[in-house]
């Protein structure tokens, strides 16, 4: 009996274990963790990484990671990317030491200055060598940035062709995209794209982390990722009576930039209450496939809570991503960029 209340322990703390980190990295990156952090994600662990002493000692984050201290001496890297890349090679025993434990390491960035562009494709390429699954999240920079700055825009598309080049799992946020928030004060503008960054952080935790009827839990996720190519996430909400736009809304209000090649897959999961039908997730997956274009694989999975609930909360895994679409849109001032997935 006491051998097998000592396994049961021993199990019961590994479900209990957070599984799931979110890493920003850079200035940008970091201060998304620490809106992050004020908004709450249960059973995350979150770090900060930076070569900036003085911006790490504000950041709210259980862990700081001050990088280049012999070099940089805690003053930032002025946007040179050579330096900060020494600094991670040093470092890299302890910053994996410290990462390689858990399941999924959520890696946040904005791109065109010096940290965080240079360690988000370090720090991915290093954990895919583990059994960590690297999620690289960028923020790319406004038009006006790049036009006016030649050198930022070539760093951002080298960042980007290199994440791509990688395959799996790429959240591209495009704050260009926040202009449709225009008359709210800046630090509200991305807030609210924080918000919606923390939308997609929470909602992928919640599908992996928590068993549904039809699950999809991380080894279904990872295997779907194996075969999907370049993917990104989507997430929405809508009321359980009008199913149809439940994706045709995920799509609408989405931040993220991406266009479908020909060959799409999608790993889908709804979120509802007891009165969750079976029409209803008929009607979701037909409208999923209507939007992918018909895709090769769509897999699916359902969590029904034990109360009615007046809403259907989608997360959605989309595979199949058109190679370069960021990078070219980037070099493609004015453009209005489209909806994610938009063909």
């Amino acid at each position: 009996m006491s051998a097998d209340r000592n396994s049961n322990e021993s199990w019961a703390a590994l479900a209990l274990t957070p599984g799931i980190a979110v890493v920003g990295l850079g200035g940008a990156g970091s201060e998304a963790v620490h809106d992050l952090v004020g908004l709450g994600i249960p059973g995350v662990r979150t770090f900060v990484v930076n070569t900036d002493a003085k911006h790490l000692v504000r950041m709210s984050a259980e862990e700081k990671i001050l990088l280049g201290q012999r070099e940089l001496r805690g003053r930032g890297s002025g946007g040179d990317r050579a330096s900060v890349l020494r600094a991670a090679e040093d470092g890299k025993e302890e910053i994996l030491r410290r990462l390689a434990p858990f399941e999924i390491v959520f890696l946040l960035a904005g791109l065109g200055g010096g940290t965080g562009s240079a360690l988000l494709p370090f720090l991915s390429q290093e954990l895919r060598k583990t059994e960590t699954l690297p999620i690289p999240v960028v923020f790319l920079p406004f038009q006006v940035e790049l036009e006016s700055n030649p050198n930022r825009r070539e760093n951002v598309r080298a960042t980007i062709d290199e994440l791509e080049e990688m395959g799996g799992l790429l959240l591209a946020i495009a704050n260009e995209k926040l202009r449709r928030f225009e008359r709210l004060p800046i630090h509200r503008v991305f807030q609210v794209r924080n918000a919606y960054l923390h939308s997609l952080v929470a909602s992928l935790v919640d599908m992996v982390e928590n068993p549904s009827q039809l699950n999809v839990d991380l080894a279904s996720l990872k295997n779907h990722l194996r075969e999907a190519g370049l993917s990104t996430l989507l997430v929405g909400e809508h009321h359980i009576s009008e199913p149809d736009r439940l994706v045709s809304t995920a799509l609408a209000e989405s931040l993220l930039d991406y266009r479908l090649a020909e060959r799409s897959s999608a790993l889908v999961h709804l979120d509802g209450g007891s009165n969750l039908t079976l029409r209803t997730l008929d009607r979701v997956l037909r409208s999923m496939r209507h939007a992918l274009g018909n895709p090769e694989r769509l897999v699916f999975g359902t969590r029904m809570r034990a109360e009615p609930r007046e809403v259907v909360h989608l997360t959605a895994v989309v595979g199949g991503l058109r190679p370069r679409t960021v990078r070219d849109a980037l070099g493609s001032p004015g453009v209005d960029l489209d909806p994610i997935l938009a063909r």
